[in-house]
């Protein structure tokens, strides 16, 4: 059903076959996030959307959040880890040594706790961005969780349209050469998700395996 429908009509659709309470959506306000916010902001009045605060994100990052909520008219809620996580991380610097621990414990676990609240989770994940996400589909049952992905099968073309016809507001990291832009530690100008854990084979965070 959601397969046949062009993307701008699937969040639309998503909300007549769900109510609101049960719609998880989250944005990592990052490089591409505008896109879905957008479409989101076009489906429902004042949408909730979830962020993940990890305490390392780019000030312009949480800048650009804060257009992004105004423009769209968007319910931004912050869920970060607890605050004795956060402080073992910052001691730690978790992400120096075992990236793939510090992302579970500052990104992974904060939005389980979130999840058990919803029958569905909304994200913008596009499948030329890596190539754990080439092989997902629109949707998929996680741990008793409907994932819904109404960006999926969006080529980078279409994505680059929508930008321009939109006047989608960019990242100001993306006017840098970051294609993908996550927390100061782990992030560096790049291609694709090149710049994310550079010169480690990871290229997930962890929130969508």
């Amino acid at each position: 059903k959601y397969a046949k429908l062009p993307f701008t009509e699937r969040i639309a659709q998503l909300y007549r076959d769900f109510s609101a309470e049960e719609i998880l959506v989250t944005s990592s306000f990052g490089a591409s996030s505008a896109f879905l916010l957008r479409e989101l902001s076009q489906a429902v009045a004042e949408p909730i959307v979830h962020f993940i605060d990890t305490g390392n994100h780019f000030p312009v990052t949480l800048d650009y959040k804060k257009v992004l909520a105004q423009l769209y008219g968007l319910e931004v809620k912050s869920i970060s880890a607890s605050k004795t996580d956060q402080e073992f991380i910052q001691k730690d610097k978790t992400w120096s040594k075992n990236p793939d621990l510090c992302c579970s414990i500052n990104k992974v676990k904060p939005l389980n706790n979130i999840k058990k609240q919803h029958k569905l989770w909304v994200s913008g994940l596009k499948n030329w961005q890596s190539s754990h996400r080439t092989n997902m589909s629109i949707f998929e049952l996680r741990d008793g969780l409907l994932k819904f992905h109404p960006l999926l099968d969006v080529s980078q073309s279409e994505f680059e349209a929508y930008q321009m016809i939109y006047e989608l507001p960019a990242h100001p990291l993306v006017h840098r050469g970051y294609d993908s832009i996550g927390c100061t530690h782990c992030t560096l100008p790049g291609k694709g998700r090149s710049g994310r854990w550079s010169n480690l084979s990871k290229t997930e965070c962890g929130l969508h395996f």
